[in-house]
């Protein structure tokens, strides 16, 4: 391969700001903000909304979406028509 074409990876810090956890991890992601680690050393830190740790999928828990309470308001406000 040739020489200075790739990226440099290293490791960043992502930080789930909905479920205020932390994940250090290896990337080619750039931030001006840093972040002191546990383990003593400083990390590029990136804040992401939404992970692993906060998305439903991942996590098992569902939400109730008010579909129904959605039909009623539109009903309401516009009538239904037959």
């Amino acid at each position: 391969m040739r020489s200075g074409i790739h990226p440099v990876s290293r490791p960043v810090v992502f930080r789930d700001r909905a479920a205020d956890t932390a994940f250090l991890a290896t990337s080619t992601a750039r931030s001006a903000r840093t972040i002191e680690w546990a383990d003593g050393n400083t990390y590029p830190l990136i804040d992401v909304e939404i992970s692993s740790a906060s998305h439903p999928f991942y996590t098992g828990n569902t939400r109730v979406v008010d579909t129904a309470g959605r039909v009623e308001r539109f009903e309401r406000r516009y009538g239904r028509k037959s």
